[in-house]
């Protein structure tokens, strides 16, 4: 970064945030010594493997698959657990009103796993056992609070889902007796999930809500309404309630020129400035916005994604790059954020597709040396080894290469799959 260029950089945030940049002496240490310092790693250490959970999405029965991965060879199955409940399958294989992200999540601690039942209506909770097996907790699954849930987020004791409402399967009997919405549960220590009262928000029918995200910073849960082309944000009370602000609208500046719908989706929060980081897929672009400490959003500026349809995003652990997959080519992008307003593409990696997959989940180990992309089903005439996934791995400059084959998921072909969901431990 060119030195007048560091400088700006330091200002505008400094700008932006200037409490934390007192806290913190950033004009001492230079914005690549805070993002050093603000690493918020989930686990201490590295150790000799990682656990990778993946869900299978069957309307046959939902399944977790546990694959430990050695980085040294393919990933390995380890075991499958029932979750209880149902998936959703969608004939058309749209791209975009089906897909969802965060389907299934750990706490921080790595003692449980939570996952989405889409297709009846329900959230399995397991326990996580030394060895990476699953066990139910007692009561599990728990009703979600709503039609079709696509996607958990958690925030201490608060679970915020994300119920969908657009299950093929049951729209004969919600459609106009349930809406989509975003709805919070308190955690036990044992596990079980006691809905928080008066926490659900309802949102406009068919607007089709992707995402759970609860921000880094802050008690802030942002939500995409994809068919509604809004952005949702809330605060999360001390009750664990969720107090909505008024939705906001993608900038119309982000689509001058271009031809392509208003359709936010993946999104993530930088982990150590309220800094929020959004894919707007139909016009291959990444939105970011900053933040307050209620939630409220700032448009900053659009940049370009050289890959087709930007669909879901991570940012490392360190903060220091955004890795963005593209479903309509089947890549992934990979972002600097030397400065984290501006993120500037350094990689347009393409994966291995010898399975014939599309990309779309993705998610980051505690080291940042190892990414995970699933890729699933995404026509009809794809084969049932679509639905797989990817180990990269992560060079020091944040850069990928993929050294072993896309690992193929234990699903079939009767009835038909399109896998979602990912998560590592």
């Amino acid at each position: 970064m060119k030195k007048s260029h560091h400088r700006q950089t330091q200002t505008a945030i400094k700008r932006l945030f200037p409490k934390t940049w007192a806290a913190k002496n950033w004009a001492a240490i230079g914005i690549s010594g805070f993002l050093a310092l603000g690493v918020n790693q989930l686990h201490a250490g590295s150790g000799p493997s990682d656990t990778i959970y993946l869900e299978s999405n069957s309307t046959a029965g939902n399944v977790i698959f546990t694959y430990t991965f050695d980085f040294t060879s393919a990933p390995t199955l380890k075991s499958m657990t029932p979750a209880g409940g149902i998936g959703v399958f969608d004939p058309s294989f749209a791209l975009g009103p089906f897909d969802s992200d965060q389907n299934l999540i750990e706490n921080s601690s790595g003692s449980m796993l939570f996952a989405v039942n889409s297709g009846s209506n329900s959230i399995a909770v397991f326990r996580i056992q030394s060895d990476g097996n699953l066990s139910p907790v007692p009561g599990s699954p728990f009703p979600s609070g709503g039609s079709d849930p696509v996607s958990v987020g958690l925030k201490g004791e608060p679970l915020v889902v994300v119920n969908k409402d657009q299950d093929p399967a049951q729209a004969g009997t919600t459609a106009g007796a349930v809406q989509p919405n975003y709805t919070t549960f308190n955690v036990t220590p044992d596990g079980r999930l006691v809905p928080v009262p008066d926490s659900t928000v309802s949102v406009a029918y068919g607007s089709s809500p992707s995402q759970a995200l609860v921000a880094a910073q802050g008690n802030t849960v942002f939500g995409a309404d994809f068919l509604g082309g809004l952005l949702q944000s809330f605060s999360l009370d001390p009750s664990g309630a969720l107090d909505q602000n008024l939705p906001q609208t993608l900038p119309e500046s982000v689509f001058n020129g271009l031809t392509g719908g208003h359709l936010p989706l993946g999104m993530r929060t930088h982990p150590s400035l309220p800094i929020l980081y959004v894919d707007i897929t139909p016009v291959s672009k990444v939105a970011v916005y900053t933040y307050n400490p209620k939630g409220h959003l700032k448009f900053v500026r659009a940049v370009p994604d050289a890959g087709a349809a930007p669909c879901w995003v991570v940012v490392n652990h360190a903060g220091t790059y955004l890795y963005v997959t593209n479903t309509g080519d089947d890549s992934v992008e990979v972002y600097s954020l030397a400065d984290p307003l501006n993120p500037i593409e350094v990689q347009h990696f393409t994966m291995d597709s010898t399975n014939g997959g599309a990309v779309f989940s993705t998610v980051i180990d505690h080291t940042d040396k190892w990414l995970y992309v699933s890729s699933e089903q995404s026509s009809a005439a794809a084969a049932v080894s679509a639905n797989a996934f990817h180990a990269l791995k992560v060079a020091a400059d944040g850069t990928l290469s993929e050294p072993f084959a896309p690992t193929n998921l234990p699903v079939t072909s009767t009835p038909a799959v399109r896998v979602q969901g990912i998560t590592v431990f």
